[in-house]
Formats: structure tokens, C-alpha cells, sequence
């Protein structure tokens, strides 16, 4: 295996402008944690009191959704605190995440981009595909269908084949399952007691699952088609083993958090945090290295390019 082809951040940026852009914090992870859970927990609110809104809230709180992976993936480089226990505790308690299975998946992810050995290669080769495609994508996460699929469609496939066998594992399996997703599943209950206590038991239903089981799987789509989509493979300049997507005011409110878009910096610096990663941009542009770098002017733009193969 060869590791992709890595970039040094002396060779674009100076010691004091490292420093910075590169600097932990001790209050700025958690304040965006704090900050992705109360625009949740506005738009519940906002579904609870006004209902005609529930559409509205539920596209705001899948991107919230989203923002809390997106803050996880933060706490796996050790950016999202200064304290690595804090950190972790941080991705674990608030952000659903246990790191110890995500960090090893991930970094490999980083060591490979975009080679043979990338884990996540599987999510952007199928691209370019037909515009048709790309709808049956699109309409198989906003009606769960791929929420299904990856949360319980493993399972499904192993007690279908222990009912074939006769094996008689079903309840083995369940316990299995449960175990594999227990943050999920405690979390999700501790939710719903929540809300039950408070008199709003559907709320959880309503404003958090139907959010994740169909906004969530559309978006993170997005995301991983603006990343990574129609990047070469195995291609060996690491200025472009990611891409960088310009994001309006309305995308990172619908699409896009906590600056996830700028993931062609991330790849090519990761030791920066989310929050310093429009800086960085911003210096990359001032001494004209986005020119050498795959950027796009917008999501609607990558979506074009994803969609452009054509029907045989």
C-alpha cells in the first residue's frame, strides 16, 4: 500500500499564521456544540408551537444532524478541544460518536485519500451517474429507505439468512446489534423519555427521527459527493485529492455546517479546526494556491458534474 501524497504547512503558510490556524481552543469546540444543539432545539420548539413549520424544522435540524458528525469529525483529529479526554468525552456524550470505532476508520480514510485503499473510495467511485440515477438516490434518503439500510440493513440480512438456515440465532443477533449501537440506541431513548416526560412523546418522532431517517441520509449524500465525487483515483498531487465548495448563507444553513465545505484545506492541513478553515482559504486565495486546488462555485455546480453521465 502506498500512503496518498501529503503537502507541508511551512510550504504555504508562516510561523505565526500556522500558529494560529492550527491553535486548540478551550472553549470554541464546545461553544459550537452548545450552538448546533440549541438551533435543534429551537426548531423543535418552532415544529412544537407552530406545526405548519414541522417542514421547515425538520431540514434545519437534519443539517444540525449533520453538524454534530461534522463536530465528531472534528474531535477524531483532536481539533474540537484542547484537552484530548475533553475532546473525546465531548464527541462521545454530545455528539453521539464513540471515537475508538470512528478515528482508526477514519484516518485510514486520510492516509488513502482517494487511492486504492481509501475506505470511503466506494461512496464517490459510482460518479458521474445519469440524472435519473441521482433522483432514485435522492428519493430513496428523503423516504428513509436509506436510513434503513444502514442503520438496520446488515441486521436485516442476518436474521433473513438465520431464518433460512434454520440456525435459530435471531435473538443472538438482536443482542449483537443492540450492543454494536448502543450510543444510538441510549441516546435515542433518553430522548424520547424526555420528551415524554414534557408531554410531547411524537416531538422525538416527528423533529429528530424523521430528520435523521430522511434530511440526514439526503445531505450527508451531498456532502460526500462535494468531497470527494470525480476526484482522480489514486492521482498523486494532494492539492486535489479533496475538493472545496463554495457554500451561500442558505446552503450552510440547509447543506452545509460548520464549514464542512472547505474539506480540500482540511485534507491538505488537517491539524486545523473547522472554525479556522476560512481562514485558511482565505490565505490559499491570497497567494493564488486555490487556482491549483479543485474548488466549485457551488453545491448546485457539483451536482451538475455528479449528474452528467450519459444514459447507454
Amino acid at each position: 500500500m502506498s500512503a496518498a501524497a501529503r503537502v507541508k504547512p511551512e510550504q504555504f503558510f508562516s510561523p505565526d499564521e500556522w500558529r494560529l490556524l492550527s491553535a486548540r481552543s478551550a472553549w470554541k469546540g464546545i461553544a459550537l456544540v452548545v450552538h448546533c444543539w440549541l438551533v435543534i432545539a429551537a426548531a423543535m420548539a418552532m415544529g412544537v408551537i407552530w406545526p405548519v413549520t414541522i417542514p421547515l424544522a425538520v431540514v434545519l435540524i437534519g443539517n444540525r444532524q449533520l453538524g454534530l458528525f461534522v463536530l465528531m469529525h472534528d474531535a477524531a483529529h483532536g481539533l474540537l478541544h484542547a484537552n484530548r479526554k475533553v475532546n473525546d468525552r465531548l464527541a462521545l456524550w454530545f455528539c453521539g460518536a464513540e471515537l475508538a470505532v470512528y478515528r482508526p476508520y477514519h484516518l485510514q480514510h486520510h492516509r488513502f485519500v482517494q487511492q486504492t485503499e481509501d475506505p470511503d473510495l466506494v461512496l464517490s467511485a459510482p460518479f458521474p451517474v445519469t440524472p435519473h440515477s441521482l433522483r432514485r438516490k435522492i428519493l430513496r434518503d428523503l423516504t428513509g429507505q436509506t436510513f434503513f439500510k444502514q442503520r438496520f440493513g446488515a441486521l436485516a440480512d442476518r436474521l433473513k439468512a438465520s431464518s433460512t438456515d434454520g440456525s435459530g440465532q435471531a435473538w443472538s443477533l438482536v443482542l449483537a446489534e443492540a450492543k454494536k449501537q448502543r450510543v444510538f440506541l441510549i441516546s435515542n431513548a433518553l430522548g424520547l423519555a424526555a420528551l415524554s416526560a414534557a408531554g410531547f412523546w411524537w416531538a422525538w418522532v416527528v423533529l429528530w427521527l424523521l430528520p435523521m431517517a430522511t434530511w440526514l441520509p439526503l445531505v450527508s449524500r451531498l456532502r460526500n459527493i462535494a468531497e470527494h465525487a470525480l476526484i482522480v483515483q489514486n492521482g498523486t498531487d494532494p492539492l486535489r485529492h479533496a475538493r472545496t465548495t463554495h457554500a451561500n448563507v442558505l446552503e450552510r444553513l440547509f447543506l452545509a455546517p460548520y464549514w464542512v465545505n472547505y474539506h480540500g484545506e482540511h485534507h491538505m492541513f488537517t491539524q486545523i479546526p473547522c472554525w479556522n478553515l476560512p481562514l485558511a482559504h482565505r490565505i490559499l486565495v491570497r497567494d493564488g494556491v486555490t487556482q491549483r486546488m479543485e474548488v466549485q462555485g457551488g453545491y448546485r455546480a457539483v451536482l451538475r458534474l455528479a449528474s452528467a453521465a450519459k444514459t447507454v
